[in-house]
């Protein structure tokens, strides 16, 4: 089964303090886009919540009051405030397929949404903001992005392939092993990356194993690091605990004292994309 990593890290607090689901675009975009996720909370009267996300592959473009842009593939924890009563909408594109639809690379600055998308892109975003119901904010986004929507290069397609390989294959952990699969050689898949997708191939091998590593510690807290460690491919326990640590920014055994309640899924709506059901 093809893996997304969702990043969403001290899973049983943030299902207290938000609501996330996520909704299919219009068909003639669902070759470019993954899905369109949306989160509302209301903290009126309470604390406020910093949310910490992983990084993963996609270019996020976002709907937000204090975050709207268009977001390329990160090496960092995202971190966001939630306080008050808000929403937010966010696009998340296929890794490899944003190049072609926008015509231009995967940054890791954040880029204007108008100069991306123009300036109706700016009108947009203050209408999604406003909506009241799931639907028109969907409804606004397909607009916004439907139209023209150009083919999917072949370039795009490939290094779309190459991460479905990733994703589809928790052993696949080597940057050798990945350009044996694609047919590719290595120099050519690290070119093909940082084109298309933005990043190195050895980094996003490391962002499935690490969205794998805080998910199954998340699941079970008493895993003993060393059999997690073998399992996900790593020479010994003191590799991994140095990855995981240097991305998360906590120690496994840390990250695993606070993940002491059960995580509580994100509602799907409409018809989820086929990865994730």
């Amino acid at each position: 089964m093809e893996r997304i990593p969702q990043g969403i890290l001290d899973e049983r607090t943030a299902a207290s303090a938000f609501e996330l689901t996520r909704h299919e675009p219009a068909e003639p975009l669902r070759l470019f886009v993954q899905y369109y996720w949306i989160v509302r909370w209301d903290l009126r009267g309470r604390q406020a919540h910093r949310q910490r996300v992983l990084p993963n592959l996609s270019v996020h473009v976002s709907f937000s009051r204090s975050a709207s842009g268009v977001w390329g593939p990160g090496r960092d924890v995202f971190s966001y405030l939630l306080d008050g009563r808000d929403q937010v909408l966010g696009v998340r594109f296929h890794p490899g397929c944003f190049r072609s639809f926008a015509g231009r690379p995967a940054e890791e600055r954040a880029l204007p949404l108008a100069d991306v998308f123009g300036p109706q892109a700016v009108e947009t975003e203050a209408a999604v903001l406003a909506a009241t119901g799931t639907a028109e904010m969907v409804r606004l986004t397909d607009e916004l992005l439907g139209k023209d929507v150009p083919e999917l290069d072949a370039a795009g397609a490939q290094a779309r392939d190459a991460v479905r390989l990733i994703a589809g294959d928790p052993g696949l952990t080597r940057v050798g092993a990945l350009a044996c699969a694609t047919g590719l050689s290595v120099r050519t898949l690290q070119r093909l990356f940082a084109d298309q997708v933005g990043v190195s191939p050895k980094w996003a091998i490391r962002v499935y194993r690490l969205s794998d590593a805080a998910r199954r510690i998340a699941d079970d807290p008493a895993l003993g690091h060393a059999r997690l460690a073998s399992e996900l491919g790593y020479s010994d326990q003191a590799h991994f605990v140095r990855d995981f640590t240097a991305v998360v920014g906590t120690s496994p055994a840390r990250y695993a004292h606070t993940q002491t309640g059960k995580r509580r899924p994100s509602r799907q709506t409409g018809r989820p994309p086929p990865s994730i059901q």
